[in-house]
Order: structure tokens, then C-alpha cells, then sequence
């Protein structure tokens, strides 16, 4: 029922739109990140009107009609950058690797012009400098970056809700979940409010709302991205990568993002092993692959007989496409013995936090983790217990 209301609305929403809009032969929804790059050079729309396009079905779709909730800041100067985009490209006749691509960034990453607050309403005006080190990448790249999602707040839970952003809707599904912590920058790529976008993963924050929203997520091995201007929950097991509608876009955001950065000396295990383009692995990339499936991983009660159905199928196309499936077994691997034993998030999270908002100077409110649980300002059914535990 909720699907079918949400197409409807999205059709409806499609007609009203302003006119100019409509007449555009070109529309954004489900284009992959090659499609939109054709349209401009086909001549068949423009940047700006790329951009216009998708902030209208922000403004119909974020916070009216289905309320996907997904949007937390919108750049008050997307068009003007699409502007001169399209000035540039009337020059050169070229577009950068993402030129005209808008995306969405998740409200971890500091950006300049607009506030980097983790959903965190203590954090409420806190406002960067500068660019996270991904984010300039993207950036000198062409990307035009649209505006900031909202994630589960300090990126510390799996359902994206924040005290101040309030809960993502799974844009497919109203009733489920959207995943987390990255779940906004998902339902806003699967809305098409974005072309791609980004997220951080600690310990699934990227593959959870990819997995829940019909994405391709990905986390990269630690040190392949640097997580430099990134809002921190574990330095032992943060990583930061995009969120995407297809591999191939994946594949072009990875090529972007993945450098080596000194401010985060991680990153010097990847030089000189970073390939020219992940896009070539696309090609026959499963033929011999060999793939681990972690069985003890899938729920066995009736509520987890579709997921399992679609796994199963899932699973016998990467057979069909070459990929030696793996079964793997392990009682270690217990889904509840994993996330007691190996978390680190609760010991890292004080010195990792404090060091962040410490280097942000007088561009942050609050100085410490301290602070912030004094200041009672945080989604308390999701953080209470986490804030308490990882201040002791």
C-alpha cells in the first residue's frame, strides 16, 4: 500500500511540477551517473536545469507528501555552481569525471558552506571551515554537492533517526526501516533526490541502508579513503565510501574518492596500490571470484523467509555470472557475539569525538562529549545508554 501511495505521489508530484521542468525531455529519476553526463553533452539539458529537477522533488517529496525526512541541509548555492558549470562547459565543450553530477553528502563530512552537525541538535550551527579531504575530492571532480543528509545521530545506531532531523522514511516502504547510520544519504539516492551520495560505515552504516534502499553501498578497506574532516566514532573501525544506484557509479566515486591524505596517516598503506580505475574490474568482474557467505548470518524465524528467498536468488545469479560461493559457517561470527565482543565503538568514541570538536574551535557550540550529554540535546532512546557508557 505504501509503495503503491508513493508512486502515485510521485506522479502527481511529476505533473505539478513548473513547466520548464516538465517539457525537459531529459528526467532524473533512476539515471544512472553516465546517463546524467550524456544529457548535458547531447544537449538535451542543461546543469542548471539538472539541478532544478531534482531540488523540486526535494521540496514536493522531502518534507511534504510521503515525508522522506531525508534532507537535512540544502547548498543555497547549487544552482549558482550549476551556473557556472554550464558557463565552463559552454567553453570548454568538457565535463570533469563528475561534472554536473549532483550528489548528497551524509551531515558527518564538514563542508564549507553549509553546517556539519552529525544530526546532533547540541551540535545545531556548527559550521567548518573547510572541506573534509573526500569532500574537496569530489569536488575539484565537478561533483555539485546539493545538500547534507540526515543520519542516525553521531552515525551510533542503525535506524537513522536525530534529535535534529527527526526519522528517515525507507523510501520504498514507509513502514520499514531506511538502515543506518547512513540512511538518509540512501533514501535520498533511491528517492532521486540525489545522483549518488556518501555515508561513513563503522560497522555497517554504509551496507545497511544500501542493502534496505535497492543501492550499491559500499565500505572500503581502512586507509583506501581518507576520513579527514569526517565527524568520528571509531578511529579503529571508521571508513567512509559512496552510496550509489548502480557498481559502475560506485566504481567512478571510488576513483575520485580513494587517495592517500597525510592528515589521515592511515591512508599511506594504499599507495601505490590504488588501481588507474576500479571500472575495470566491472567487466567479467565475478568470473572466478571467489565469494564467502556467512550462512550462520541469516535469520531462520518466519519473518526472515522473503529476505532469505531473495537472498537465495541473489546468490544463484553470482553462480550464473562466475562467482565461486563459499559457505561459511562459524559460530564466532554470531551476529550477537560480534557486536559485544569486537565493538569498539563505546572505548573510542569520547577521545575520538573530543578530538574533533577540539580542532573545530570556535566553529562548534559544544568542545567535548561531556558537554553534549550535559547539554540533554540528543535523540535519548537511540543514545542515552552509548553517550553514558562511552563518557565513563
Amino acid at each position: 500500500m505504501h509503495r503503491i501511495k508513493i508512486a502515485f505521489l510521485v506522479g502527481v508530484c511529476q505533473l505539478l511540477l513548473a513547466g520548464h521542468v516538465c517539457a525537459q525531455s531529459f528526467q532524473v529519476t533512476e539515471r544512472s551517473i553516465a546517463d546524467i553526463q550524456q544529457a548535458p553533452q547531447a544537449g538535451t539539458i542543461t546543469c542548471h536545469e539538472l539541478v532544478n529537477q531534482y531540488q523540486q522533488r526535494i521540496h514536493t517529496l522531502d518534507k511534504k507528501g510521503p515525508k522522506v525526512n531525508a534532507i537535512l541541509y540544502v547548498n543555497p548555492r547549487a544552482l549558482q555552481e550549476a551556473d557556472a558549470m554550464d558557463q565552463e562547459f559552454k567553453r570548454s565543450g568538457k565535463l570533469k569525471p563528475l561534472g554536473c553530477i549532483p550528489i548528497v553528502l551524509k551531515d558527518n563530512f564538514d563542508t564549507a558552506d553549509m553546517p556539519t552537525t552529525a544530526g546532533a541538535l547540541s551540535l545545531r550551527g556548527a559550521q567548518p571551515d573547510q572541506d573534509a579531504f573526500a569532500v574537496k575530492r569530489l569536488r575539484e571532480n565537478g561533483a555539485l554537492i546539493l545538500g547534507k543528509t540526515n543520519p542516525q545521530e553521531f552515525a551510533s545506531g542503525g535506524i537513522s533517526v536525530s534529535s535534529l532531523g527527526g526519522q528517515v522514511q525507507n523510501s520504498y516502504d514507509l513502514s520499514r526501516t531506511p538502515g543506518g547510520s547512513s540512511g538518509g544519504t540512501g533514501a535520498a539516492v533511491a528517492a532521486n533526490f540525489a545522483a549518488a551520495g556518501t555515508g561513513s560505515d563503522t560497522g555497517g552504516s554504509i551496507r545497511s541502508p544500501a542493502s534496505a534502499n535497492n543501492l550499491v553501498g559500499l565500505r572500503p578497506t581502512q586507509g583506501l579513503i581518507s576520513r579527514d574532516g569526517i565527524v568520528p566514532v571509531s578511529y579503529t573501525q571508521d571508513t567512509i565510501g559512496p552510496i550509489t544506484r548502480t557498481a559502475a557509479d560506485t566504481a567512478g566515486m571510488l576513483d575520485i574518492m580513494a587517495g592517500y591524505d597525510p592528515n589521515d596517516p592511515v591512508t599511506s598503506v594504499s599507495a601505490g596500490n590504488i588501481p588507474k580505475t576500479y571500472t575495470a574490474y566491472l567487466k567479467n568482474g565475478l568470473k572466478g571470484a571467489r565469494l564467502g557467505v556467512v550462512t550462520n548470518l541469516f535469520g531462520s524465524g518466519p519473518e526472515y523467509t522473503e529476505v532469505n528467498r531473495v537472498m537465495t536468488r541473489a546468490i544463484d545469479i553470482l553462480k550464473k555470472q562466475g562467482a565461486v560461493i563459499v559457505p561459511i559457517e562459524d559460530d564466532l561470527l554470531d551476529t550477537d557475539r560480534v557486536t559485544s565482543n569486537y565493538r569498539l565503538n563505546e572505548f573510542e568514541f569520547k577521545s575520538a569525538l573530543n578530538h574533533y570538536l577540539k580542532n573545530q574551535g570556535s566553529n562548534v557550540p559544544l568542545h567535548s562529549l561531556a558537554g553534549i550529554i550535559a547539554s540533554g540535546q540528543y535523540n535519548k532512546p537511540t543514545l542515552e545508554k552509548f553517550l553514558a557508557t562511552a563518557e565513563s
